[in-house]
């Protein structure tokens, strides 16, 4: 099965195992074999929820989660009072692959993907903030 939690912090519990399994269910089936990784964050900390078995588990990951986190809260201030509407996720692309970000005031959800369409990128978005807000902030 590939909910299979990777993390080189599995001392650290930020979540239950059902709402891990539940983010990683998510971001597999919006995205099938191209899923490489997704990691869960708060401000202070994170979680490894998943890494494809073909990927190297050296990523500096407290630097990629420092850097979207100050990311999302910088594009919250920079936008919000634009024309544009709410902010919603974030994709950026690599020669390797893809990352997306969505998050809230308190935490957030970075994939690792092989390309998609920006459409299946909007629909993982949609699902991961519904998580984020129903299922996450009643924990």
């Amino acid at each position: 099965m590939w909910t299979a939690r990777v993390s080189p912090r599995m001392e650290t519990q930020l979540l239950s195992e059902e709402t891990a399994d539940a983010i990683v269910t998510t971001a597999r089936t919006a995205t099938g074999d191209s899923l490489r990784s997704v990691t869960y964050f708060t401000r202070s900390d994170f979680d490894q929820l998943y890494l494809r078995e073909d990927l190297e588990r050296d990523a500096d990951l407290n630097t990629f989660v420092g850097h979207e986190w100050r990311g999302y809260r910088d594009t919250e201030n920079a936008y919000q009072n634009s024309e544009l509407g709410a902010y919603k996720f974030t994709v950026r692309a690599f020669e390797n692959g893809y990352l997306l970000r969505v998050a809230t005031e308190r935490r957030g959800v970075l994939i690792t993907t092989d390309g998609l369409s920006m459409q299946s990128y909007e629909e993982i978005a949609e699902a991961l903030r519904r998580l984020l807000s129903d299922q996450i902030e009643g924990e």
